[in-house]
C-alpha cells in the first residue's frame, strides 16, 4: 500500500525525531555530567520539578541523585549544588572556576549584563571594588550608616505607634524604612512614608518580586525567548521595570544639574565624578548604563531581602512571644531605655544575636541563590562540568542542612548558642552566600536588621489577635519560598 505524499512526510518526520532523540540522548551520556532526573528534548526536566516550590523539589531530587545533580532548562544543563559541604567546596575551594555569574533572563533581557550583581570579568571587578569603597566611605563620614539607621528606626517606631491598638500589616512600613537607608546612601535623601511617588516605586518593585516568585517568573527564566511574546502576568515585569528605571534616571539627571565635583553627596555623585574622570577612556566601565544597573542592584539588594527578613522576624516573634520577652530583657539590661541601640551592643547580647541569626537562617529569604557559571572546563566531585555551564548553589539546602543544624526545619535560637548561653557561630550560616560573589551589602544588611529589630523591641510590645498555634511562619505557599506570609499586628508602647 502506498503511503502517499502526506504519509511519507509524516513518516520522515517521525524517523527524524526518533534519530534526533537517540542521538541527543547519546550526546548527553557522553558528557559525564552529574546525575539527574530523566530529561526530554525542549522540555528538559521540568516534569520532575515544581515551578512554584522549586527549591523544595531540588532538595528532594538531591536525596536520590546526590549533592551534585543536573537538571535541564530546555536543552541547557544546570548543575545544582546541595548542602554546605558541596557549596563551600565549589565557591571557596574552587572559587577560580565557580565565581563567574551565571546567565539569567534579567542579566540578558533586562540589564544586558550591566551593573555589579549580574556582570562578569573586568566589569564586575571594577564595579564591585568601586561600590564597596564608596559604601565604606559613606559609612565613615559625619553621618555614618549606623547613625542613619538609628534615626530611621525611630521614624519607624513612631509610624507603628500611629496605628495605636488597631491591627495593621507592617510590611509596607518596614520596606519604607529599609528603603530610606539605601536611598540616603544612593540618592542622598530619605522620603516621607506618605510620599506617593516613593510608595508607588516600592509597590512596583514588590510586584516585580511577586511575579518572579510565581510560576510565571520561573517559566520566564526557563523559556526567556518564548515567554517574551506570551501574554500573561509576567508582562508586568517589563512595564514596572521601565517605571523603576525612569525614577532612577530622573534622580541621575537631577544629580547632574546640582553636583559639586569636589564634594560627592552620595553614591550617584561618586559615580558621576568617576565617569568624568574616565571620559577619555573608550573602554571605561563608568558610563550611564552601568550607573543605572548598579544603582538598581544596590536598590534591590538594600530593600527586598532586608525588608523581608524584618517582616519575617516580627511574624516569628509574634508566634514565639517567649523569645521576644527574653530579647527585651537582654535589651533592658544592656541598653536600657535612655539611649538608642548601637552595633557595639551586639557583642554583649548573645541571646539577641543568636535569635537574629536564627531568624535569618529560618526565613531563608533567597532559597535558590543567584546562579553561577563555570569559567572553564572542570572536574568537580568526579563529574565533568563544561565551560559556561550554569551552576546553582542551593542556599536553602545550606541553611537547612541537617548536618549542621540539629532541627533544620524548626525555629530554634539554640542553633547559635553554646551550653553556657553564649553566642556560637555556625559555618553553615551563609544567607548572603560565600566566596567572591557573596552579597556586597551584607554588612549594611546585618546592621539594619540588628538596629531596627532591637529598637522596635526596646520601645514596643507587638501583639496579634491570633493564637500562637494558629500563626504559620513558613513562607507563602506556591511562591518558591521567597514571599513572607501576610499578617496583622498591633503595638503597645513599653
Amino acid at each position: 500500500m502506498e503511503l502517499g505524499v502526506t504519509g511519507s512526510i509524516a513518516l520522515a518526520v517521525c524517523v527524524s525525531l526518533i534519530v534526533y532523540f537517540f542521538s541527543w540522548k547519546k550526546k548527553l551520556r557522553s558528557r559525564n555530567l552529574p546525575p539527574g532526573p530523566p530529561t526530554l528534548p525542549l522540555l528538559g526536566t521540568i516534569l520532575h520539578m515544581s515551578t512554584t516550590e522549586m527549591h523544595q523539589s531540588l532538595k528532594k531530587l538531591s536525596k536520590k541523585y546526590g549533592p551534585v545533580l543536573t537538571i535541564y532548562i530546555g536543552n541547557e544543563p544546570m548543575v545544582v549544588l546541595v548542602g554546605y559541604d558541596c557549596v563551600r567546596e565549589a565557591l571557596i575551594d574552587h572559587s577560580d572556576v565557580f565565581s563567574t555569574r551565571g546567565n539569567t533572563f534579567f542579566a540578558k533581557a533586562m540589564l544586558k549584563d550591566y551593573g555589579v550583581v549580574l556582570s562578569n570579568g573586568e566589569r564586575w571587578q571594577q564595579l564591585r571594588r568601586f561600590s564597596l569603597t564608596t559604601l565604606r566611605n559613606f559609612g565613615m563620614g559625619k553621618r555614618g550608616i549606623a547613625e542613619r539607621i538609628q534615626e530611621e528606626a525611630h521614624f519607624l517606631v513612631e509610624e507603628f505607634k500611629k496605628n495605636g491598638e488597631n491591627l495593621f500589616d507592617p510590611s509596607d512600613i518596614l520596606h519604607l524604612a529599609v528603603s530610606n537607608i539605601i536611598c540616603s546612601i544612593v540618592f542622598g535623601e530619605r522620603f516621607d512614608y506618605k510620599d506617593e511617588k516613593f510608595i508607588n516605586l516600592l509597590f512596583m518593585m514588590k510586584e516585580i518580586l511577586n511575579t518572579i516568585a510565581s510560576k510565571w517568573g520561573i517559566l520566564l527564566n526557563l523559556f526567556p525567548k518564548t515567554s517574551l511574546y506570551i501574554p500573561g502576568p509576567h508582562q508586568k515585569i517589563f512595564t514596572n521595570f521601565r517605571k523603576v528605571k525612569n525614577f532612577i534616571m530622573e534622580s541621575v539627571d537631577h544629580h547632574k544639574k546640582t553636583i559639586d565635583m569636589n564634594c560627592p553627596r552620595d553614591f550617584i555623585d561618586s559615580f558621576l565624578i568617576k565617569m568624568e574622570e574616565e571620559k577619555e577612556n573608550s573602554n571605561t566601565e563608568y558610563h550611564i548604563d552601568n550607573l543605572f544597573a548598579t544603582v538598581k542592584d544596590l536598590f534591590n539588594a538594600g530593600i527586598e531581602t532586608t525588608g523581608s527578613t524584618l517582616k519575617s522576624a516580627l511574624l516569628i516573634l509574634l508566634k514565639h512571644a517567649d523569645v521576644a520577652r527574653k530579647m527585651q530583657e537582654e535589651i533592658d539590661n544592656v541598653i536600657g531605655q535612655s539611649r538608642s541601640p548601637s552595633m557595639e551592643d551586639r557583642i554583649r547580647m548573645p541571646y539577641t544575636d543568636a535569635v537574629i541569626h536564627e531568624i535569618q537562617r529560618f526565613a531563608d529569604i533567597v532559597p535558590l541563590g543567584i546562579p553561577h557559571s563555570a569559567s572553564k572546563d572542570t572536574v568537580f566531585q568526579g563529574y565533568s562540568i563544561p565551560k559556561d555551564t550554569t551552576v546553582s548553589p542551593l542556599l536553602s539546602s545550606v541553611l537547612k542542612d541537617p548536618k549542621y543544624f540539629r532541627n533544620p526545619e524548626k525555629f530554634d535560637p539554640g542553633h547559635f548558642l553554646d551550653e553556657h548561653g553564649q553566642f556560637k557561630n555556625n559555618k553553615a550560616f551563609i544567607p548572603f552566600s560565600i566566596g567572591k560573589r557573596n552579597c556586597l551589602g551584607e554588612g549594611l544588611a546585618q546592621m539594619e536588621i540588628f538596629l531596627f529589630l532591637t529598637t522596635i523591641l526596646q520601645k514596643l510590645d507587638f501583639k496579634t489577635n491570633r493564637a500562637p498555634e494558629d500563626i504559620e511562619i513558613t513562607p507563602e505557599p506556591g511562591k518558591n519560598g521567597v514571599i513572607v506570609r501576610s499578617y496583622q499586628m498591633y503595638v503597645e508602647p513599653r
